[in-house]
């Protein structure tokens, strides 16, 4: 199932694309014949049961998984693998050390991508709303900005794709809305952006199409609302 846009005309470029993917983990089928195109410059919401298979999608892009049937391209290439650089996941693990600082955090994670043009940790943390001065360790953070940190760590390489596995989890209404803002000044860029949620109200206002799962197929792909 292609992007409806596709279909009209759109000019935009195809970011990524599935053609008849199916995942297996022993007997259990976690995404079944998947056909669906991923436009650049959207903003994708991911919606679904526990189970649906909508994590798996995000693993498979970000090259963690691969298919077990079918094929994909990532920026035209088979294998996500080959373009690791060009894409950012965010998983539901935050992937953060809660005994150092933010700005101590990013430094490290910096040094995982030698030779590249990368944002300064400082750069990266205050395109995310965070002070890079503040001494306070992550241990000491509220949940928000645990996860606005982990969307800077993410930003560090300036990816054009960005994979995120429930962002808003365990956010208070406040923070979540805050990272909406945040989430929507990437959407008028030309990265592509692709949302894991349970919580579709919070992502309506920046979500350009709204894709369901339901036992690992594709339900639905319907254009979103966005707003912001």
């Amino acid at each position: 199932m292609n992007d409806p846009t596709a279909a009209a005309g759109d000019s935009a470029q195809v970011c990524a694309r599935f053609d008849k993917v199916s995942k297996l983990f022993g007997s259990f089928a976690a995404l079944r014949q998947i056909s669906v195109e991923f436009l650049t410059g959207r903003c994708y919401m991911l919606i679904g049961e526990n189970g649906a298979g909508k994590s798996t999608l995000l693993r498979i892009l970000a090259g963690l998984l691969r298919p077990t049937y079918g094929s994909l391209a990532v920026f035209g290439e088979p294998l996500p693998q080959d373009v690791r650089a060009r894409i950012g996941y965010m998983s539901h693990a935050p992937m953060l050390y809660d005994e150092l600082t933010a700005q101590e955090n990013l430094r490290y994670f910096q040094k995982l991508y030698p030779g590249r043009d990368c944002l300064s940790p400082a750069e990266a943390l205050r395109q995310v709303g965070l002070d890079p001065d503040l001494p306070r360790t992550l241990g000491q953070y509220s949940q928000g900005m645990r996860q606005r940190t982990s969307l800077a760590r993410v930003l560090l390489p300036v990816p054009e794709l960005l994979l995120l596995d429930e962002p808003f989890s365990n956010m208070d209404i406040e923070s979540a809305h805050m990272m909406v803002k945040l989430l929507s000044g990437f959407r008028h860029s030309s990265r592509t952006i692709i949302i894991t949620t349970h919580q579709r109200e919070l992502a309506a206002p920046i979500a350009d199409w709204v894709l369901a799962l339901h036992a690992g197929r594709v339900q639905s792909f319907e254009p979103g609302n966005p707003t912001l």
